[in-house]
């Protein structure tokens, strides 16, 4: 399988930079996915939580308050206001989860909005 350049900046700097199988992104307009060879795109992005498929075939989960998304053929760039980056392998997964939780309820976006990323970020901790 064809793999795609994934990168997430923060003002705080880059939180994640590596080759993705897949990468599924909160829209505006609701979630997307994107693969390697997509149509070029920019789009906003709302909060929610970011789920890539790595190489490894792992998922990783990084939960965001908004910004977006430049799509290319071979790379994803997302800048973000903010984010945390939750993993299954992670010794802190609460606090991060927690953290994330507390990004995503301080976000400027409706309730319905962020009671489904919240929801998602609650998920993380049952796999």
């Amino acid at each position: 399988m064809k793999l795609l350049k994934l990168e997430i900046v923060t003002p705080d700097g880059v939180i994640f930079d590596d080759e993705v199988k897949q990468v599924t992104l909160p829209g505006s307009e609701g979630e997307f996915g994107v693969l390697a060879d997509h149509a070029a795109l920019v789009s906003l992005l709302d909060t929610g939580v970011i789920t890539i498929d790595r190489q490894d075939n792992k998922e990783v989960s990084v939960a965001i308050n908004g910004g977006y998304v430049k799509v290319e053929e071979e790379k994803t760039l997302c800048v973000v206001d903010g984010a945390v980056a939750l993993s299954g392998e992670d010794t802190h997964l609460a606090q991060a989860i927690a953290e994330a939780k507390e990004l995503l309820e301080r976000a400027q976006s409706s309730s319905m909005t962020i009671a489904a990323a919240v929801s998602k970020v609650e998920n993380i901790k049952k796999r």
